[in-house]
């Protein structure tokens, strides 16, 4: 369930999108996991929105478990509230998690079939950057750890279409939920809830190459389509734009 995704988008578009000053320098990604360092939005205390980079695996301020982050990437919308792990982010560490594509993986008798899904392109043909909503939390330094920021995505469960590859999927926002609502740091639980709800506008799902399966692949290759010797099952769906 969304355990890789990527982003490739010129930096000028992502920070168009969200409203932030600052243009780092961002390596194309096409293969994020677990553990690795990722790109993130945070409403700073003078109000501004800047990025952030954090570690994709949260880690609560009390835990000193170095493997706690790899056990906790995801956060349940219908938990995210009341699990002690992630509700004190949820009430006051919100974040954007950026990417312009995350990866499925549809099990099947046959084997397990990766998918690359996608907002739908523009009238340039590109997938547009997005965001997940996220939470982050920071653990300081103390008994010989070092200070670390982590974040978890939270997820829902599957737009109806998106069901026949997946059951669950991330909660991707609407760009007019970003800042009004998900960073607005006076909103109220409910209204928070509110947004955790599978997408509603239009995406794109492709079939793509199993090298995706390793992180150690980290080319635009994982996003090419399978390569002959790769069976498909004859169950698996034709999917395009939804």
């Amino acid at each position: 369930m969304c355990g890789r995704y990527s982003l490739t988008s010129p930096v000028e578009s992502v920070a168009r999108l969200f409203g932030v000053d600052e243009r780092p320098n961002l390596a194309q990604r096409w293969n994020i996991a677990p553990t690795q360092e990722v790109l993130a939005v945070r409403r700073e205390a003078d109000g501004a929105q800047r990025f952030a980079r954090l570690v994709w695996g949260l880690v609560p301020a009390w835990s000193d478990d170095p493997g706690t982050g790899g056990r906790l990437i995801h956060a349940r919308a219908d938990t995210v509230a009341t699990k002690p792990s992630f509700r004190a982010a949820f009430r006051q560490r919100r974040c954007l998690m950026v990417a312009d594509g995350f990866y499925e993986w549809q099990e099947l008798p046959g084997g397990n079939l990766p998918w690359r899904i996608t907002l739908a392109p523009g009238p340039d043909g590109v997938p547009p950057p997005f965001a997940f909503a996220g939470l982050w939390e920071r653990r300081e330094a103390r008994d010989g750890l070092p200070a670390l920021e982590t974040c978890a995505l939270v997820t829902t469960e599957a737009s109806e279409r998106l069901r026949a590859i997946h059951h669950r999927m991330p909660v991707v926002l609407a760009p007019a939920d970003h800042d009004v609502a998900w960073l607005d740091p006076a909103a109220s639980p409910a209204a928070l809830a509110t947004l955790l709800r599978p997408y509603a506008g239009e995406m794109a799902a492709a079939r793509i190459s199993t090298r995706i399966n390793s992180p150690s692949n980290k080319g635009p290759e994982v996003m090419a389509p399978p390569a002959p010797e790769e069976a498909v099952p004859a169950a698996a769906p034709q999917l395009s734009l939804w």
